[in-house]
C-alpha cells in the first residue's frame, strides 16, 4: 500500500478533525500526497503537515455551504496539483432536528444538511468527473453511514436522507464512468466516537449506543482510515460501485 500510494495526491475534505483528519493522516504515512480541506479548524488542519514526509501537501480553506469556495477550492487544488488521483468526500455535518421543532426551524436544518451533505458533494463530483476524464483514470470515495441502510433516529432525518443520496450517486458514478477507468466506493461508518456525535451520545447515552454494537466499543476514526486508504490505492478497483460497513456489527446485510 506505501508503494500504491506514494506521490499519490489525495483531496480529503472535512480533514480537520475527526473521521477526515484521521484519514488524511493515515495517508500521510503511506507517504501520499494530500489536499487537507478544512472549513474553520485551520489549526486542525495545519497540525496535520507535520505527518508530510514529501512537503507536498497543502491546507485548502472552503465552507461548502457556498458554491462559489467550492469551486474555488476545486480550482486552487488543481492549480497546485497538475493530477488528483482520488478525491474522499467525508465533510459533513450531524444536526439534531427533531419533528417536535417548529416546521420553520426544522426545515432551515434540513436545508443546510442536504447543501453541505449532498449538494456539496455533487458538485464536487462534477468538477472531478471533469477532471477524471481529462487525466484519464480516478476514484472516488464517499464516506456514507449506516444510515442510509438501518434509518437514523427522528432528530436525524435531514442526515440519513443525504447519506442515502450520495451513496446512490456513487453506485451512478460507478456504473456510468468505469469505462473511463473512474472508481467510486462508499465507505459507511455506523456511530463513531467523534467530536461531532458528542451531542447524540449526551443527548442518549454511550451505554445506549454500546448495546447495538456486536463488539465491546465504540468504533473510531482510526478503525475507519486504514481501509479507506487501501480503496485510495486502488487495491480493490474491482469492487466499484460497492458500499463498506464498519459499524462494529451495529446493522449486518
Amino acid at each position: 500500500m506505501f508503494e500504491s500510494l506514494t506521490d499519490k495526491v489525495v483531496l480529503v475534505t472535512g480533514a480537520s478533525k475527526g473521521i477526515g483528519k484521521e484519514i488524511a493522516a493515515h495517508l500521510l504515512t503511506c507517504n501520499a500526497i494530500v489536499a487537507i480541506h478544512y472549513h474553520t479548524d485551520e489549526q486542525g488542519a495545519r497540525s496535520l503537515l507535520e505527518k508530510d514526509k514529501s512537503k507536498r501537501s497543502k491546507i485548502f480553506q472552503a465552507d461548502l455551504s457556498s458554491k462559489n469556495q467550492i469551486y474555488t477550492l476545486v480550482q486552487d487544488v488543481l492549480s497546485n496539483y497538475k493530477k488528483v488521483d482520488t478525491v474522499i468526500c467525508n465533510a459533513a455535518v450531524f444536526v439534531a432536528h427533531s419533528v417536535s421543532k417548529p416546521t420553520k426551524d426544522w426545515f432551515e436544518v434540513w436545508k443546510t444538511t442536504i447543501q453541505i451533505n449532498l449538494h456539496a458533494v455533487g458538485l464536487l463530483t462534477k468538477l472531478f468527473l471533469d477532471h477524471f476524464q481529462e487525466v484519464g483514470e480516478g476514484r472516488f470515495i464517499y464516506i456514507g453511514s449506516r444510515a442510509t441502510f438501518r434509518g437514523e433516529t427522528e432528530e436525524y432525518l435531514a442526515y440519513a436522507a443525504s447519506k442515502g443520496g450520495i451513496t446512490s450517486l456513487a453506485r451512478s458514478v460507478a456504473r456510468s464512468f468505469g469505462k473511463q477507468n473512474i472508481k467510486a466506493f462508499v465507505v459507511a461508518p455506523g456511530f463513531t466516537k467523534t467530536a461531532m456525535a458528542q451531542q447524540f451520545i449526551a443527548h442518549h447515552g454511550e451505554e445506549k449506543v454500546l448495546q447495538e454494537l456486536a463488539l465491546n466499543e465504540l468504533t473510531t476514526p482510526k478503525d475507519i482510515a486504514p481501509f479507506v486508504a487501501f480503496l485510495s490505492a486502488g487495491l480493490l478497483d474491482h469492487a466499484t460501485g460497492a458500499t463498506f460497513d464498519i459499524n462494529a456489527g451495529s446493522h449486518i446485510r
